[in-house]
């Protein structure tokens, strides 16, 4: 089985929720002329991303009677979507959420679990966590979402790998820090986490970031995916906005599976049997 997935690298306009879903929709129809099946946008593509007090003013809720969502699935009628958004919840609180769009329905919706909250990010200030992991299914088989700092944390990847996902799609609006002889330091670390966690759990990784400036942070692009082997599979330019597309073929899981039964091998049942003794000191 075949699948062509695109990475939208977005650059978004802070707080102009209306000009940024016009930017999606133009994306998405670029997206289904090259033939993907499955687009991604980065973190709060939406929204932009330093919102602070004005978290509250750009919130929807993933609703088919939401006028932006409305439109968003409209067009997933015809393309699979990830897209970033302010999520606001019945009680008004708000989430960094990334919502997964197919068929005109809402899939599954991620809250972001782990807020940052060193050096430049101050998320926990405006935003509640959100408290699951969850894999779900699409027609391309089990899928899960991490939104940026979650998967800076192996826990989160390794949740959904064990929850059945073979599809992991990132989302990440990532601000560039530190200086190497090549990239930035944070694009490294980036790219080298994501291979190694396509290689650990045999599973395809797509990582999806935004690019352009904002408030004097740039957010670098460079959007990539990795196959079950961890080899690179495409890879987006560094700070140019634009649709990325790539075929996946996915049977490799089945091939990298037979050769490296990682998967058959792991032991959930022990390790929650330690972290239970870990946690109970």
């Amino acid at each position: 089985m075949k699948l062509s997935l695109a990475l939208a690298q977005i650059n978004t306009t802070l707080g102009a929720v209306d000009a940024n879903l016009e930017k999606h929709l133009a994306m998405a129809h670029t997206a289904r002329k090259q033939g993907a099946d499955l687009l991604i946008f980065p973190e709060l593509s939406l929204t932009g991303y330093v919102l602070q007090d004005v978290a509250a003013t750009v919130a929807h809720r993933p609703l088919p009677e939401d006028p932006v969502f409305k439109r968003l699935l409209a067009a997933s009628n015809d393309l699979d979507m990830v897209v970033g958004f302010v999520e606001e919840d019945e009680r008004y609180r708000y989430f960094i959420s990334a919502a997964y769009l197919s068929n005109g329905k809402v899939t599954h919706v991620h809250r972001k679990v782990y807020l940052p909250t060193y050096g430049i990010f101050d998320e926990k200030r405006y935003f509640a966590s959100g408290d699951s992991f969850r894999a779900f299914d699409t027609k391309f088989g089990r899928a899960g979402i991490l939104i940026c700092e979650d998967f800076w944390h192996a826990s989160s990847p390794y949740a959904l790998w064990m929850d059945g996902a073979d599809l992991m799609l990132f989302t990440s609006a990532s601000p560039g820090r530190g200086v190497t002889d090549e990239i930035l330091g944070s694009a490294k670390w980036v790219e080298t986490v994501n291979r190694t966690y396509a290689g650990l759990f045999t599973t395809f990784i797509a990582h999806a970031n935004r690019v352009g400036f904002e408030d004097g942070l740039n957010f670098w692009g460079g959007s990539t995916i990795y196959d079950p082997d961890g080899k690179l599979i495409i890879k987006a330019p560094y700070n140019e906005e634009g649709v990325t597309l790539a075929e996946l073929d996915l049977n490799q899981l089945r091939r990298t599976r037979m050769r490296l039964p990682l998967l058959r091998d792991e032991k959930p049942d022990l390790i929650l049997k330690e972290l239970q003794r870990i946690t109970a000191k």
